[in-house]
């Protein structure tokens, strides 16, 4: 500015600071300028007026992103308390110029990556300096939010003699630090000033000296100074640029907070929302909400118990010297009174009010891409409201509705928009059942305008996609696991491309691994294919292709020696190509038969590792085509004096380790189990320390009660636990023999419940 003219009125403030943003609704008042000017991009402009919209509710953000990659995007969010939106409301109530000032978008995104609003890494090794943590320790303060709820957010505004001059004291103090830091290592907010100062030189040429600018205290300082317009135009020659798309997007309170990755966040925005919209009594008003929290979780909180906490938080106040209670005495006083001391049910106060997910709305008029207005509408069609906090939703894919969701859902993971992320289901594990969670985060709107490029629909993007990806897919893996996508999103139109890339892959790729990896992919999505009515019929002969190379080339890879690791990675092949046999079977009933024959010649090759041969024999029982005498005979010649301890080892994880019932099996077969503790204590001391890790692994995935009877079995040793009379003791929970007219009354409920579950 040139030296001895008249200075506009500049209010530093703290961004999303309630007790600022007080200040400057007084201030603005009190001086009444004609015009007001906001940090902020000024590619803005253009959509300030939509904040006067009925259908704008904070919190929101100005998104900014670069027309040919949506992913490089900055956000400028605001809240009801923060003073630029105050401020901006203010203005649009008089019917007065409003713009905004800082660097535009179109230079900040050119720059780099995006990034948000005040958020500066500083120059190579430098930390960037922290203004209200300078200035809290030379006030005394350890804690800087503390200091600040002390000297702005408890001191009323209103009530002030002079409303400017919480202003002018704030600005002498940041200009005190920036004559001892220099642009406190954000060597970018020089740039960014300049601009600022450029366009409040074209506001005093348009209105004089009566104008307010509202930007970050830390500016202050540089916006008085005495500089040159040439010395600015030098600092802004050269920047790069480029062009860029803006609008306005939901913002949420968690996203606000510090801890959500926004530069100049806060800790506690639901606590800072309450202090502004409190009309008095902000404590009080503030723990009555609390208690309503806590009843709504069945708590015992009674009126009493709000009274004692708003005693005993001014009591701490005092003790502290603080004016008023702050949000540190507030919740030492409700965990101390209404929470019996318990760290529980504070962490769900200070998750749901301290922070909270209250989630901003904006009109249906602001600027979209395409598929952004094809997916609200969708949306809007489905019943689905996008929500800060996190729900469950569950599906039964034999609705139309709830089928229409699923596949929408689907679609949009594909398109790398994971507004829902699929659960474990709490009402059944049947296939027409699905369970997702959802939750809406701000930075999905970025997502969706990066999808935009695909298509303009979400099924014509989400094919699109697909397609794409099939083409650049480079393992077999990749492409199996988009064709089971590309089904569960009812994506028909993208399968011809899929399957002729899985196709091609499949011929030329000879690693058994990579097609027993791809098997249950395929597998599963033949299954979802029936289940959502979708034409699958293509993927079924590819599908027997894989298991037939399989099928020839799995016994010869599993006795080639592989390492433990190597083994480990075959053991799990084995398994899922099990499974993917057990759902192609019905097309092709003789690949059942076939398959288990490679079992049994896992089973018997010596050459085999020991985890395999166990795991094959376990298979082969389970499938009722290995007699037990016979498993009996093979665990034998496992656990022999002959073999290797690591190898018996590695024998009994692939026999009875896992999540499969292999305890159950040895608590009910005496024989195996006795083999394996004959084998135990016949372990050389030397390998035993070899062998332990195995043995716990096994073992200690069995349920506490398995593990129970197990000890109760090898306790009273062998043959005493169960014998083949009913004259021989039992051990205790179980009959000496199988008593067929209770077995038989068990299967009836057991067909009743699978074919439930189905």
């Amino acid at each position: 500015m040139s030296p001895g003219a008249a200075q506009p009125l500049l209010l530093g403030v703290r961004h999303h600071g309630p007790g600022s943003a007080r200040s400057v609704r007084a201030a603005l008042d009190a001086a009444q300028p004609r015009a007001v000017l906001i940090e902020g991009p000024p590619e803005g402009d253009a959509l300030l007026a939509l904040a006067a919209e009925p259908g704008m509710r904070p919190p929101v953000a100005l998104l900014a992103h670069a027309a040919d990659d949506p992913g490089r995007a900055a956000f400028w969010p605001l809240a009801s308390f923060s003073p630029e939106w105050v401020a901006l409301r203010w203005a649009q109530a008089r019917d007065l110029p409003v713009r905004f000032i800082d660097l535009p978008a179109a230079h900040t995104l050119a720059a780099g990556p995006g990034r948000d609003e005040d958020e500066d890494e500083g120059e190579a090794g430098s930390v960037p300096v922290d203004p209200l943590a300078a200035l809290a320790g030379a006030a005394g303060y350890d804690d800087p939010e503390r200091w600040w709820e002390d000297v702005v957010e408890h001191r009323d505004a209103g009530a002030a003699r002079d409303p400017l001059a919480p202003f002018a004291a704030l600005a002498e103090a940041m200009g005190a630090l920036r004559e001892t830091y220099g642009d406190g290592g954000r060597p970018h907010d020089l740039v960014r000033e300049a601009h600022m100062r450029q366009r409040m030189r074209a506001a005093r040429r348009e209105f004089g000296a009566d104008y307010a600018v509202v930007c970050g205290a830390w500016h202050v300082s540089a916006l008085r100074a005495r500089t040159t317009a040439a010395a600015d135009r030098a600092l802004l020659t050269g920047l790069p640029k480029t062009k860029v798309e803006t609008t306005w997007v939901p913002w949420t309170h968690r996203r606000l907070a510090r801890a959500g990755g926004y530069g100049a966040g806060i800790t506690s925005p639901g606590w800072y929302a309450h202090l502004f919209a409190a009309r008095d009594r902000p404590v009080e008003r503030w723990l009555t909400k609390v208690a309503g929290l806590l009843r709504e979780e069945d708590r015992q909180v009674s009126p009493a118990h709000v009274i004692e906490t708003v005693r005993l938080a001014g009591t701490l106040a005092a003790l502290r010297g603080r004016p008023l209670p702050g949000l540190t005495e507030t919740l030492e006083a409700v965990r101390a009174v209404m929470c019996d001391g318990s760290d529980v049910p504070l962490a769900l106060i200070e998750d749901r009010l301290v922070v909270g997910d209250v989630l901003g709305e904006v009109p249906a008029t602001a600027p979209a891409v395409p598929l952004q207005r094809d997916l609200t509408r969708r949306m809007r069609g489905l019943r689905l409201k996008a929500e800060a906090q996190s729900r469950d939703l569950e599906l039964d894919l034999r609705k139309d509705t709830d089928t229409a969701r699923s596949l929408l859902l689907h679609r949009l993971r594909l398109l790398g928009v994971d507004w829902g992320v699929p659960t474990a289901s709490r009402g059944g594990t049947g296939t027409f059942r699905e369970t997702w969670r959802l939750c809406w985060e701000p930075e999905l709107s970025v997502r969706v305008a990066e999808a935009g490029i695909w298509g303009t629909t979400v099924p014509g993007a989400a094919t699109a996609r697909a397609e794409a990806e099939a083409r650049r897919a480079g393992e077999l893996g990749e492409i199996t696991a988009l064709a089971e996508r590309c089904l569960l999103a009812g994506l028909s139109g993208a399968l011809p491309a899929v399957l002729r890339a899985l196709a091609d892959r499949a011929a030329l790729d000879t690693d058994v691994g990579r097609l027993a990896g791809a098997l249950p992919a395929l597998a599963r999505s033949l299954r979802y294919g029936d289940v959502r009515g979708t034409d699958a019929s293509a993927l079924g002969t590819v599908a027997a292709g894989l298991a037939e190379r399989i099928c020839v080339a799995l016994p010869a890879a599993c006795a080639a020696g592989p390492d433990a690791d190597g083994a480990a990675a075959l053991r799990g092949h084995v398994d899922g190509v099990h499974a993917a046999v057990a759902l192609l079977a019905d097309a092709d009933p003789g690949l059942r038969e076939r398959w288990s024959g490679v079992l049994r010649t896992l089973a018997g090759r010596d050459a085999v590792p020991g985890v395999i041969r166990g795991r094959a024999a376990r298979l082969l029982l389970d499938g009722g085509r290995l007699p037990a005498g016979e498993t009996a005979r093979l665990m034998g010649l496992a656990l022999s004096p002959a073999a290797a301890p690591a190898d018996a080892a590695g024998w009994i994880e692939g026999f009875a380790g896992g999540n499969a019932g292999g305890g159950t099996l040895l608590v009910h077969d005496e024989r195996l189990l006795g083999l394996i503790d004959t084998w135990l204590v016949s372990v050389p001391s030397d390998a035993f320390v070899d062998v332990l890790p195995l043995l716990r692994r096994t073992f200690g995935a069995y349920e506490p009660g398995v593990k129970r009877s197990l000890g109760e079995l090898v306790r009273r040793g062998p043959g005493a636990g169960r014998g083949r009379s009913a004259s021989r003791a039992a051990p205790e929970g179980f009959a000496p023999d199988l008593d067929p007219a209770r077995a038989d009354a068990a299967e009836a409920v057991a067909r009743l419940l699978l074919a439930a579950a189905g």
